[in-house]
């Protein structure tokens, strides 16, 4: 009976030590630009961001044609995609622009925030083939009713393998994150951006 007991268990720990490891992935990495100046002439306020809810998961979810998608047990985000999303954008226009993402801290009095609101609408991911981004934003001058509302459409061809996938969405975050930093940039100057 004991020598039953002692194979059975070796054979789970056999099977557990097969199984094959998880990857994790993050859209922040590589992310940002300068250093922000000592005393920014203005801040930047991301709130959360949204995403759809089919990709509101830990797990990489693909596209494999023919609307199916395959959700992936072994490779996986850091953080939900909606959080990895934010801290890449954060990151990205803050560094474009030289300044200090504030969400959720105080500023000095007077100080000049704009809060970037943003929806992402697709967040396609398909191995070997692209990935693609779809994000409707906005950019408010806190305080001010006048909204400034953008959509920005960033579809990256990829090659094969889940990291060049995840290189690609970090390609398609630094274009809409530039997209919203020249808007920034252009209200802050007193112009009127153009989508």
């Amino acid at each position: 009976m004991m020598r039953v007991f002692v194979t059975a268990a070796m054979a789970l720990i056999a099977g557990c030590a097969s199984s094959p490891p998880e990857h994790f992935y993050s859209l922040s990495v590589g992310m940002g630009g300068s250093a922000p100046q000592a005393t920014p002439a203005y801040y930047i306020e991301l709130p959360a961001v949204t995403v759809p809810q089919q990709v509101a998961r830990n797990q990489l979810v693909v596209t494999t044609g023919a609307g199916r998608v395959d959700l992936l047990e072994q490779e996986r985000w850091a953080a939900p995609p909606a959080a990895e999303i934010g801290q890449a954008l954060s990151l990205a226009v803050s560094g474009d622009l030289g300044t200090i993402d504030v969400f959720r801290t105080p500023t000095p009095d007077k100080a000049p925030v704009y809060r970037i609101s943003t929806n992402i609408q697709r967040f396609e991911s398909a191995p070997g083939r692209y990935a693609l981004i779809d994000a409707v934003w906005s950019v408010r001058l806190v305080g001010s009713t006048q909204v400034h509302t953008c959509r920005s459409v960033a579809q990256e061809t990829v090659s094969a393998g889940y990291d060049e996938l995840v290189a690609g969405h970090r390609r398609a975050i630094a274009r809409i994150s530039t997209d919203i930093a020249k808007t920034v940039r252009i209200l802050a100057a007193g112009g009127k951006p153009s989508c």
